[in-house]
Parts: C-alpha cells; sequence; structure tokens
C-alpha cells in the first residue's frame, strides 16, 4: 500500500509498506492538491488522513483512492484545522479482524464525491445548490450536531425542498445490518422534519420507517437482513410551516456478511 501528495498530477511525498505506512507531510496543501491511496488490496483497512478526521474502518474495492484536498465553499463542512497547517500526518494499514465486527457500518468521514473506492460511499440524486454543506457525504461524517444548519459541525444532506430527494449508502459489499439511527436537522423553527420513509435494500426489498420531531437520534431496529446498499427515498415532510427538512446523519449497525 501506498500514500501519495499529488501536486500539478506530481507525486511530491509518498511512503509505503506491505501492510501498514505513513505519511508526515511537512508542508500546506494548495489548491489542486490531491491525498492518493495506491497499490491497496480488496478488503478492509484502517486509516487515518488527517489529524482531526481521526481513524476508521473502511471497505476497499482495491482501485486507487484519489481525494482532492478542499477548498472555498467546499472546505466548509469540514471542521476549520482539517487539511490545514504546515504539518499533516497519513496513515494506512491493513485491518485487524476484531475491528471488523458489529459497528456502525456507514460511518466514512474520507467520502466524497469523487470516491469510487473506499466504502461506505453516500450519494444522493439532490443536494442543496451544490453546496459541500448540504452533501451526501456529510450523512455519514460521524457528526450528529443537529440544533443548526449551514457550515461544520451542522453539515447536514440537503434537498433543496425536493420531495423526490433519494440518498443511498453504498456498502462496496455485502453486509448484514439491524439497526438504523436517524439524526434529523432540528434547528426549530427555521427546519421542519419527516414523518416517515422508505429504505429500499438489495433485491428490492422495501422497509418503511416512521419519523418524529426531535433533536437526537431515532432509532430502528429489525430482523437482520443481508444487503449491499440502502436507499432513503419517499420522504414525507411535516405539516409545518418551514419548507426544510434536512438528514445530519444516518447510522446503519452491523456486521459484515
Amino acid at each position: 500500500m501506498r500514500i501519495e501528495i499529488l501536486r500539478n498530477n506530481n507525486v511530491i511525498a509518498s511512503s509505503e509498506g506491505r501492510t501498514e505506512t505513513y505519511l508526515v507531510f511537512q508542508d500546506e496543501y494548495i489548491e489542486g492538491d490531491a491525498i492518493r491511496l495506491t497499490e491497496l488490496e480488496k478488503g478492509f483497512i484502517t486509516l487515518q488522513l488527517d489529524a482531526v478526521l481521526g481513524r476508521t474502518t473502511l471497505f476497499t474495492n482495491g482501485q486507487d483512492y484519489i481525494y482532492p484536498i478542499p477548498f472555498a465553499q467546499k472546505h466548509d463542512c469540514y471542521h476549520e484545522t482539517v487539511y490545514r497547517g504546515t504539518k499533516h500526518f497519513l496513515w494506512v494499514r491493513k485491518a485487524h479482524e476484531w475491528e471488523t465486527v458489529y459497528r456502525n457500518l456507514a460511518l466514512n468521514p474520507y467520502d466524497g464525491h469523487e470516491n469510487t473506492s473506499l466504502f461506505p460511499h453516500a450519494k444522493a440524486n439532490i443536494e442543496t445548490r451544490g453546496e459541500s454543506v448540504f452533501a451526501a457525504r456529510n450523512a455519514i461524517d460521524g457528526i450528529v450536531a443537529s440544533n443548526g444548519h449551514g457550515t461544520w459541525p451542522w453539515s447536514s444532506w440537503g434537498i433543496n425542498r425536493d420531495p423526490n430527494a433519494e440518498l443511498t449508502i453504498d456498502f462496496g459489499h455485502s453486509v448484514s445490518i439491524d439497526r438504523l439511527i436517524f439524526y434529523t436537522r432540528a434547528d426549530f423553527p427555521h427546519d421542519a422534519w419527516w414523518t416517515e420513509g422508505t429504505i429500499t435494500f438489495s433485491r428490492n426489498r422495501e422497509m418503511q420507517v416512521k419519523l418524529e420531531k426531535k433533536d437526537g437520534p431515532q432509532e430502528i431496529t429489525f430482523p437482520r437482513k443481508t444487503t449491499r446498499f440502502i436507499k432513503l427515498s419517499n420522504l414525507i415532510k411535516a405539516d409545518d410551516p418551514s419548507p426544510f427538512p434536512a438528514l445530519i446523519q444516518l447510522e446503519v449497525y452491523g456486521k459484515d456478511a
């Protein structure tokens, strides 16, 4: 496995190892820079690409992971120190077996639109005004602050008032799940909320979920289901003057099938 920092498509810093490697990059990122992970084997890895975002265990399909360093409004969904400063620690290793037990399978603070190799990956058919603070990735970044809206820590998946909005979390492989925890945005009275929605699993299996006006977790349990993804759709807004329901976080608990 190999960690690289790209600038103008050139590798300006790198490290590599068979099962583990780290890189200390002592420079400021500039616009256009990117992090690239290469020589990955299909399976589970544990990584840390920023000190604030921390460590997480993810599934990789073995393809290269390329993450453009965010600037301007693309950085608004992150803490102000993320990817900033002149000293950066990046680290990746093959995951231990005990790291892939029952857990939140929908956690990936390193997700983004460009991600095609590290799972889970969140994508949506609607994101309000294309702004990072309303991107699908915010629903799986691990931050559950819900009593505000806008920049971090209140970044959310925003649906631009569209009742046909859909959010899909792709796990990249088969998982076995039995619990969902919703955090809907609760910046009342600015926000509305959803009263119900539909969860679709692999093979077109569906489950209806009921939601309420709440600042905090809403837990839904069900008989264990094996799936490669879940899709949230058919969201019904409450009868409330506000046109702005949004999702702060969707946690999906289970283990790898």
